[in-house]
Order: structure tokens, then C-alpha cells, then sequence
């Protein structure tokens, strides 16, 4: 005989049975509707304690990142390392570049970006200097996907490389750069062309006055209607905006989006599908524990001027170095990589299908509440 202890027993076994596989298969469509492909990090040890400013690039063997790293940002042993996604594993940092051996004995490097032409090399450039005032652009290159890189090469007095975010190559094969300075003429941005890989460069002046809107790091983006659209940081608390009906010879005066910029780094791809896919700290500096760089959220345009809010990556307020630097770009399967800086501790990856995101309208540069979608490590 079965007692009724037995059965209440067994009935709360099978509740709690039920409730493990409701929860179960509650995660898994949860996990299977996210557009989070993947969130991790590129590497959890280094011979480095700080990190900063990450690039991304897909060659025909897979993804490759780059960033610069040391004690800390500025000091003189900061170098850039060099990761490659291998078997669906990142390798172990390796240091390509250094400061040694210039007017000081050892410079700080700044800034990697790499770049992945249709045709030739990879391509490595970064900074060298002892500020952004003051700095000069390098280049190296690798013919094997990034496993080995070519002896460095300074370019051409005047001529920086892209600041801080990926060129574009244009429909007659020359690469664009945004590009920009710091000096005494206060945050300008200018753009260089080379047709032959760095080897000639040609440049625009200053797009702005520097005074009135002191911008830097432009992202480049193919607009709908055939024009090129650049966006990116400020000292006035939001995003620039500026266009080129000339494939970038000649740009319109510079202009004021209504999304917030805390004084941090951007960046922005130009979709398969034509639409823009931005990457920045919704937020201003001003009042924040982190400089307002958190959180960081990804928005997206049809035109390049009304956004849409997509999805916010990290938010924590208190984070003391916050989430930021972020470098964008979309492999050839459609899926979208983000690279960026996670506490200054270390490089974070983050794989979103753009299939399953969820848009809002961003009005008057106001993020909507309900679209508070965080990812979280998988």
C-alpha cells in the first residue's frame, strides 16, 4: 500500500520535474529568439594589465583582432597585439609593434585599425607618439591572414591612417580613410585616399573649424541614394554627421545629430542590406561614475539620420572604466561582430544576428526604456 506521504511526494517530484523542463526549454528559445550569437572574451590572460581601442577584420581564414596594450594608456610601453580566431578559438595576444627605437628610445602605440582590401594584403595601421597631438602613423601588413607581419613603415609626413575606425574601398579600388587630429586647431577631421595599398596617399583639409564643433574618429558609410555619409565623436555631446556626393574629395559643412555622445568613440558599417548599423554610448559625460561610458547600445538607420534603437550591450552605471571603443563590421555570412573595450581590462567579442533585433524609434536622441535588451556571457 502507498502511502499519501508517498504520493504528495511524488506529485511535488513531478511539479518539480515539470518546472526544471519548462525552465529549460524556456532558456533555450529564450536563447535561440536573442540576437546574441555569441558574447565572450578574447582573451582572459595577457603579459598586459590595460587594453584599449580594438579593431576587427575577416580575411579568408577567419576573423583577426588587434589593440593596443600596457600599464596604461600613454605610458611607453604600450604595444599592439594581434588575436586570430582559429578553429573557433582566439589565439593566445601576440605583440606585432612597438615604440622602441624612436627620438625618446620608447614611444606609447595607439589606435591599431586593421583593414582587409578585396584584393592583397592585410593591413595593420597604428600610431606612435607621446599624445594625440603629437603622434604619427605606422603601417604593417601580412600576406598570411595576420600569423606573420611585414617590418613597420611610417607614412608620409601629414599623413595619420585611419584614426581609429576601418576604412572603406571604394567602387574604383581606392581606400578612404577617416582620419583626424588633436592639436592646436582643437578636434578636426579630414580624410585620406590611397589607390596602391599605403604606398601614396593623397588628403582633404580639415572638414570643420574645430571651434564650433570639435569632432575626431569618423566612421565612412555607403548612403542609399549614392552619397557617403561619415558620423562619429565630439566635445559637444553628440554624434557629428557629414556627406560627400564625390566618394569623399569634398564633404558638406558638419552637423549635429540628436543622438548623445560622451566625449567616446564610436563606429559604424554600412549593412548588406544597405541599412547602418551604429555602435556608441547612449549617454553624456557629464553626472556619469564612468565618464558616461555606459551603456553601450547599437542603433540602426535606413537613411544614416533617423535611428532606431537595437539593442544595449552592457549597462552597468557603476562599472568604474565603463564599456567603450567599440569597432564594428559584418562577415560575409550577414552576421554582425563587435569588438570593445570592457572595463580597460580586457577585449570583449560580441557575435548579433541582425535577423532577430528588435527595432524602436530613438525620438529627439531619447532612448526608449523597453528596449533595455542586455547581453550576457554564453
Amino acid at each position: 500500500m502507498i502511502s499519501n506521504n508517498s504520493n504528495i511526494v511524488g506529485r511535488k517530484f513531478a511539479r518539480a520535474a515539470l518546472l526544471l523542463f519548462v525552465f529549460i526549454i524556456g532558456c533555450a528559445t529564450t536563447m535561440a529568439d536573442s540576437p546574441v550569437v555569441k558574447s565572450e572574451f578574447i582573451y582572459l590572460t595577457a603579459p598586459f594589465p590595460s587594453c584599449h581601442a580594438s579593431t576587427i577584420a575577416e580575411t579568408k581564414s577567419g576573423l583577426v583582432a588587434s589593440w593596443f596594450g600596457g600599464t596604461a594608456e600613454r605610458n611607453p610601453d604600450v604595444c599592439i597585439y594581434v588575436s586570430r580566431q582559429v578553429g573557433g578559438h582566439w589565439t593566445p595576444p601576440l605583440q606585432v609593434a612597438d615604440g622602441v627605437g624612436f627620438a625618446t628610445d620608447r614611444l606609447p602605440c595607439w589606435n591599431p585599425v586593421l583593414f582587409q582590401p578585396t584584393n592583397g594584403s592585410l593591413l595593420l595601421f597604428y600610431k606612435v607618439g607621446p599624445k594625440p597631438a603629437a603622434w604619427w602613423g605606422m603601417l604593417t601588413t601580412s600576406t598570411n591572414d595576420g600569423q606573420t607581419w611585414s617590418k613597420p613603415v611610417r607614412l608620409p609626413d601629414g599623413i595619420l591612417g585611419p584614426i581609429k575606425n576601418k576604412p572603406v574601398q571604394l567602387a574604383n579600388g581606392d581606400i578612404l580613410c577617416g582620419s583626424s587630429t588633436e592639436g592646436d586647431g582643437g578636434w578636426r577631421v579630414h580624410f585620406e585616399r590611397t589607390s596602391d595599398f599605403g604606398k601614396t596617399w593623397i588628403t582633404t583639409p580639415p572638414v570643420n573649424d574645430g571651434k564650433t564643433i570639435g569632432a575626431i574618429q569618423p566612421s565612412i558609410l555607403f548612403l542609399k541614394n549614392g552619397e557617403l555619409a561619415a558620423i562619429g565623436r565630439t566635445h559637444n555631446d553628440k554624434i557629428f554627421k557629414i556627406t560627400s556626393r564625390d566618394d569623399g574629395q569634398t564633404w558638406s559643412k558638419m552637423i549635429l545629430t540628436d543622438l548623445p555622445n560622451p566625449d567616446s568613440g564610436t563606429d559604424a558599417v554600412t549593412l548588406h542590406d544597405g541599412r547602418q548599423l551604429l555602435v556608441y554610448n547612449h549617454n553624456v559625460r557629464t553626472g556619469s561614475n564612468n565618464k558616461g561610458r555606459s551603456p553601450l547600445n547599437i542603433a540602426i538607420s535606413n537613411d544614416g539620420t533617423n535611428w532606431s534603437a537595437a539593442l544595449v550591450l552592457e549597462n552597468d552605471p557603476d562599472a568604474p572604466n565603463g564599456f567603450a571603443y567599440p569597432a564594428v563590421m559584418q562577415t560575409r555570412d550577414g552576421l554582425i561582430h563587435i569588438t570593445y573595450t570592457w572595463e580597460r581590462k580586457r577585449i570583449k567579442h560580441v557575435v548579433i544576428d541582425p535577423a532577430k533585433l528588435t527595432l524602436l524609434p530613438i525620438i529627439n536622441g531619447v532612448w526608449p526604456t523597453d528596449a533595455e535588451n542586455v547581453s550576457k556571457e554564453k
